[in-house]
């Protein structure tokens, strides 16, 4: 019998799915004051969760790196500006 974890935490890509659902709402122009700021607040807790969850993902890679080599070398990560 499979056990479910009531408090296991969605995965980084239903993170952003959400995330993504929440700046369509925000789009909408009929949303009114309050639910649009309790959006954005969601919103907001979502970006830093995934930004986090982007952080420990490059450590783990530069220690997976660093474990690879004898000598680390390691460039800073650099997001591609999509203009």
């Amino acid at each position: 019998m499979e056990q479910q974890t009531p408090d296991k935490q969605p995965g980084f890509e239903e993170r952003l799915a959400l995330l993504e659902q929440i700046v369509e709402k925000l789009d909408a122009t009929d949303v009114p004051l309050e639910e649009a700021i309790g959006f954005y607040e969601d919103g907001i807790k979502l970006s830093a969760s995934l930004h986090k969850t982007l952080e420990q993902a490059q450590e783990r890679i530069e220690l997976l790196t660093q474990a690879g080599q004898d000598i680390m070398e390691t460039e800073p990560f650099e997001a591609q500006a999509d203009a």
